[in-house]
């Protein structure tokens, strides 16, 4: 058996800023390695492994994955195509959820495609991982671990604080602020166009419908700030299914500088409660400024793709969410 062959075989859906790190950050990885990925016109699909370089060029010059020689397929359909031909142990869905049912959606194409292995997304709102838990009897069904909510938060932030509450008897409020910093936003297409349908006067439908000019003249309004407070964010939902507190103890909210990579403010969660003593306190813990979104998104997501491997060679199937499983770390 070859080295290739014992490494946890990772597919990548979304082939945007976030997808290209991922693909960077598996790369370098021992026990992982990155054989296919795919976008809205194609995928690629190699059993030795992709290289990550070259595949981050190609879509930047091409648009698409499709035109990788020898290992590329343009497709419209590519999600189906590549489920049909690839074997993979574990996808991360690094797929912007616009509209709010496409996270959800996806889920179902690789039900019916009767895939089985483990799925890990970075969902935001508590709206579409809803949809996604409705789905856990279906995806239990179908032999698929699903990991939800697996980035930065929700996700690495909702995890600590889920470990902070231990120390309380009760938890008074758990507030998650982060700051993100991008040099370009085009870089970010999709993410920023989340980010802006949180904002008063946007929803789904219209940030999805805003064209690059008029998200460029959105932010020029603005000088590249995206000031976000009180978020529909699944921290809420996550931290409440897992029995730590209800979801309206849960505040969610941050900037985005999208003209620099320094981030604006440092990305912290507090848990504030009382311990069995009757005492108030508040644990605090903080990002590094210099750790970016995409390492604290790709990085989490990784590590619960393992984690999720694991359950799933032991026969665990259905949903988990970052606040009950531990992720495990990628060497």
């Amino acid at each position: 058996m070859t080295a290739a062959q014992n490494k946890i075989k990772v597919g990548v859906l979304g082939f945007g800023g976030l997808g290209q790190a991922a693909a960077k950050v598996l790369a370098p990885k021992q026990e992982m390695i990155l054989v296919a990925a795919a976008d809205h016109k194609g995928y690629a699909y190699d059993r030795l492994g992709l290289d990550a370089d070259i595949c981050g060029k190609i879509y930047q010059e091409k648009d698409s994955l499709g035109y990788l020689e020898p290992h590329g397929m343009l497709s419209n359909n590519s999600i189906q195509d590549l489920l049909e031909k690839a074997d993979v142990d574990g996808y991360f869905l690094a797929l912007p959820n616009l509209p709010n049912t496409f996270m959800a959606s996806v889920a179902q194409q690789f039900i019916d495609a009767g895939w089985r292995g483990v799925l890990v997304d970075a969902l935001k709102r508590t709206s579409a991982m809803e949809q996604v838990l409705e789905m856990r009897e279906a995806l239990q069904k179908a032999g698929i671990t699903y990991m939800t909510g697996c980035g930065a938060t929700p996700g690495l932030l909702t995890a600590v604080a889920a470990i902070a509450a231990q120390s309380y008897a009760e938890i008074h409020d758990i507030t998650i602020t982060f700051g993100v910093g991008i040099a370009n936003w085009e870089a970010y297409r999709a993410t920023i166009r989340e980010d802006i349908a949180h904002l008063p006067g946007f929803d789904v439908e219209k940030a999805r419908a805003m064209s690059d000019a008029e998200v460029e003249s959105f932010l020029d309004k603005t000088e590249g700030i995206i000031t976000l407070e009180k978020m529909e964010h699944a921290d809420d939902i996550m931290l409440e299914l897992a029995g730590i507190c209800s979801r309206d103890r849960v505040t969610v909210g941050g900037v985005v500088d999208t003209r620099n990579a320094k981030k604006p403010l440092s990305t912290n969660v507090k848990v504030t409660g009382r311990t069995f003593e009757g005492k108030t306190s508040t644990h605090r813990f903080t990002l590094g400024d210099e750790t970016s979104m995409a390492a604290n998104v790709c990085g989490p997501a990784f590590g619960y793709l393992k984690a999720g491997v694991s359950l799933y060679r032991r026969g665990l199937y259905g949903l988990f969410t970052a606040a009950e499983i531990m992720p495990q770390f990628v060497k």
